[in-house]
């Protein structure tokens, strides 16, 4: 089932709002975690580890995302 352009934008503004700090949160409450139970890494190792967890949010929610920025497709033109 498609999502319209409306309903993908309200998803958005929930993801980005609600969903992206509770994952931030999350993240870093795990990192902790893992640096007190294993040591801390190498820094370089625990900067492949932030970016890896900063891009791996976005993955299941591309289809939301894609084409929100431009103008709605369904809108008809005013001439």
């Amino acid at each position: 089932m498609a999502l319209s352009y409306r309903a993908r934008r309200i998803w958005t503004y929930v993801i980005l709002l609600v969903g992206l700090p509770v994952y931030v949160v999350l993240a870093v409450t795990l990192a902790d975690w893992a640096r007190e139970r294993l040591g801390r890494p190498a820094w370089w190792l625990e900067f492949v580890i932030f970016v890896g967890l900063g891009l791996l949010w976005a993955l299941p929610f591309r289809s939301v995302f894609r084409g929100v920025g431009r103008e709605d497709p369904d809108k008809t033109p005013r001439s």
